[in-house]
């Protein structure tokens, strides 16, 4: 077996992965990093692969990058005991599922949120001079943009949880673990409205109940936001 380096950043994507292999039972390295005070990825992240940023997972010491892209390659690779990813033809609605929300989770969800998180920091961070035009941007933007979008999603979330007790249908998979960091990003950040989206919340219940998340919270800190 290959043997597998994970550096996880705190308070990152990184997460995923390491839950993700502690749901496979793997044996693997792992190599912690603290945020700076500009809530950065630190300079040592760069050793490890040049984008300096989580997750990196080391097979044999090559670096992989993005979360998708390591969650499709430990899926073809070692998903041969629980089966988190569906075995089934494309046409099958559980792999429609399963490979919608492991992509849509950062092509669509991800986005916004880190426009509402830069427009912020430039808002707190502008010289005094220009502080109330950089707020009023900000508002500008949150209002016709970024909000939309994010209420856009959640709903759509919802739907799928409404129907489904996971986001591939019955069984849990990896695109539960994709879409998690998200969906507690929002939650702890902003508080999900309990009569608006009790099928969220109930689905981030059960996700945080897996032995797999909690040995992963134990090694590699809880997520907080």
């Amino acid at each position: 077996m290959a043997q597998l380096h994970l550096h996880h950043l705190q308070n990152s994507r990184s997460f995923r992965i390491l839950w993700l292999l502690e749901e496979l039972e793997l044996d693997y390295q792992l190599t912690k990093y603290e945020r700076n005070q500009a809530y950065l990825a630190p300079e040592s992240l760069e050793t490890a692969h040049p984008m300096g940023k989580a997750p990196i997972l080391e097979v044999d010491g090559v670096p992989m990058i993005e979360s998708g892209h390591i969650i499709d390659y430990l899926m073809a690779k070692y998903d041969t005991k629980y089966q988190l990813h569906p075995k089934t033809d494309a046409d099958s609605q559980s792999w429609l599922d399963y490979d919608f929300w492991l992509h849509y989770a950062e092509a669509s969800m991800m986005p916004p949120l880190v426009m509402r998180l830069v427009f912020h920091k430039i808002a707190e961070q502008a010289p005094a001079l220009v502080r109330v035009v950089t707020k009023k941007i900000r508002q500008k933007v949150e209002a016709t943009m970024i909000s939309k979008n994010i209420n856009t999603s959640l709903d759509l979330v919802e739907k799928q949880l409404s129907d489904n007790q996971w986001f591939a249908g019955s069984e849990f998979s990896a695109a539960d673990v994709q879409m998690g960091f998200v969906l507690e990003a929002i939650n702890t950040r902003e508080g999900l409205n309990p009569t608006k989206y009790a099928n969220i919340l109930n689905w981030i219940k059960r996700c945080q109940a897996r032995p797999a998340y909690q040995r992963a919270v134990e090694k590699g800190g809880k997520l907080d936001f």
